[in-house]
């Protein structure tokens, strides 16, 4: 069996409100330096099998089809 990791963020273009209140929140708690945050997903999905090119574009298509919009996120499938 492998895992293979799927991580979704919303395109650069959308608005993530939830990584700019993380962002102003930071330097209350101490933190400099941090001039952006973005949040995002993700998913490790367990395959029979290795995660050869077979199994990577089996989940890419799980990816496309349930676990990312394509209209406003994008995804990265690799092994873990």
């Amino acid at each position: 069996m492998a895992r293979v990791v799927v991580d979704v963020m919303l395109k650069p273009e959308i608005l993530d409100p939830q990584g700019q209140a993380i962002a102003r929140k930071l330097p209350q708690l101490g933190f400099s330096g941090v001039t952006a945050v973005r949040q995002g997903k993700r998913f490790e999905v367990e395959v029979d099998g290795p995660a050869d090119d077979a199994a990577l574009e089996q989940v890419r298509k799980i990816a496309e089809t349930l676990l990312a919009n394509p209209v406003i996120e994008t995804f990265e499938v690799r092994p873990l």
